[in-house]
């Protein structure tokens, strides 16, 4: 598994203009939570009989699975923000929750994801790079751990780790720069 420096270099290197970060602020938020509302349609039940002399149904959905898996790479590569994301995480969880049974749910989502798109689309067209998920598909999940590691550094924290980040990434853009040419 590549490190957290790594992982964030890899996205940062093709997220290094302003405008395209703003952008991502934007898109990428609309697109986790379109993912979620539409992984969130997809709900099953356990129910434990006997559980403390009583039965027990439990509510999931895969948004919650896939996200509980997604939580655990987080906290693997980077502790402290792997809380941001848990908190994250559970926020788009909740909202899933309050819109579920929603007439149209699933046009709604569809919808949200478009447009989030088009909005990364727009930044990427300001910072003349392809997308970072073109290369590595494991960029689908380091783009919202991008995001809150940005919020955190704007924060004032983790600031040796923006500083590695912040370098690897320039060096990964200078060689991409290169081999353009």
């Amino acid at each position: 598994m590549k490190s957290i420096e790594e992982q964030l270099a890899r996205y940062k290197s093709v997220h290094l203009n302003p405008k395209n970060i703003n952008t991502h602020f934007i898109g990428v938020p609309l697109i986790v939570l379109a993912v979620t509302l539409m992984l969130s349609t997809v709900a099953f039940e356990i129910t434990m009989d006997e559980l403390f002399s009583t039965q027990v149904t439990l509510h999931y959905t895969l948004a919650m699975a896939i996200f509980s898996v997604v939580a655990i790479y987080y906290i693997f590569l980077h502790r402290l923000l792997a809380v941001g994301m848990l908190a994250y995480i559970l926020i788009n969880l909740y909202i899933a929750q309050l819109f579920s049974g929603t007439p149209g749910l699933i046009y709604i989502a569809i919808g949200l994801f478009v447009v989030g798109w088009i909005i990364q689309f727009i930044g990427h067209y300001y910072e003349k790079a392809k997308p970072a998920f073109v290369d590595d598909l494991s960029q689908f999940l380091i783009g919202p751990l991008f995001l809150m590691a940005e919020v955190y550094f704007m924060l004032g924290l983790e600031s040796e780790l923006k500083g590695r980040v912040t370098s690897l990434a320039v060096e990964k853009r200078k060689a991409l720069e290169k081999r353009k040419r």
